[in-house]
């Protein structure tokens, strides 16, 4: 299927990496504690939705920044649900992406559509992207353009974890 969601998540993943690249060339990034915890969050957060707009019955494995104790593992994680999440558009329909889902983190339950959980998801990883852009500048590094217009600037390139 082809939507805006796939252009969307082409930009997220593709985002991510050249964050993890301009992190890790910083001395000292990924060793910083708000940074660390911002990565886990995101990436954990992107699972979370990788796992309510997925096929029922199948149990969430949440993990903790101690799961990872080196970043590598956390960067694999993050890889992990891009993977996932490219393998599920190839078979999302317009269909699936009306159907109601429940965001359990929320009490009452909250009901979206798939549609609305994918949008959450990738508009939440970038506000957080933007963060560790500010703290990354507070090291005394220049934070990478991760722009959804940058990326569009660029050709849509593809994502480049290695």
């Amino acid at each position: 299927m082809d939507t805006y969601l796939n252009e969307l998540y082409g930009h997220q993943e593709w985002a991510d990496a050249v964050h993890w690249w301009r992190l890790a060339a910083h001395i000292g990034a990924l060793e910083d504690n708000a940074i660390r915890e911002r990565l886990m969050h995101i990436h954990l957060v992107q699972h979370g939705f990788l796992w309510i707009t997925g096929p029922p019955g199948v149990e969430f494995t949440f993990k903790k920044l101690e799961d990872f104790p080196q970043m590598r593992g956390l960067r694999d994680y993050a890889r992990e649900y891009h993977a996932e999440m490219r393998e599920r558009f190839k078979t999302l329909t317009v269909g699936r992406l009306e159907e109601e889902v429940e965001v359990p983190w929320f009490q009452p339950v909250l009901k979206i559509s798939v549609r609305q959980a994918l949008m959450q998801a990738a508009m939440h990883s970038h506000y957080h992207r933007g963060q560790n852009a500010v703290r990354l500048r507070e090291l005394g590094a220049v934070p990478p353009g991760t722009d959804y217009i940058v990326w569009l600037r660029e050709g849509k390139p593809a994502a480049r974890w290695q």
